[in-house]
């Protein structure tokens, strides 16, 4: 079974590679196309919490299975549409991923940030 513990993301990006190339898409995949694609999911998963309160999205996420995969859903398309351009932009994720960790580590250090949800420039 494929989860977190046992999938590296170059797994991933080729099961998206693979879904694409199936289905004869890779002329609809640029970069322009699929930041757009992203935006538009992200704002289909920022949807399903419209006119919610953040403290009932945990009970939620518990006890409404259909609420929880549509959640799911949503994450998966913005997760695959990214694994998508990151292939299409010959980008690495893991790569990436840790170097802007790295940024966010030297904007938000801890001594200010630490409890503390207010951008690195009004400190």
């Amino acid at each position: 079974m494929i989860n977190d513990k046992n999938t590296n993301v170059f797994e991933l990006k080729e099961l998206m590679r693979e879904f694409r190339d199936e289905r004869d898409w890779e002329k609809f995949h640029n970069v322009k196309d699929l930041a757009v694609a992203i935006s538009v999911e992200a704002g289909e998963l920022l949807e399903l919490f419209l006119w919610h309160k953040s403290e009932d999205f945990t009970k939620q996420m518990e006890n409404d299975l259909e609420f929880r995969e549509e959640v799911s859903d949503e994450l998966a398309d913005v997760i695959n549409l990214c694994l998508a351009f990151a292939n299409i932009a010959g980008l690495d994720v893991a790569t990436l991923t840790k170097n802007k960790i790295a940024k966010a580590k030297l904007k938000y250090p801890i001594e200010k940030a630490k409890g503390r949800a207010i951008k690195y420039t009004k400190f």
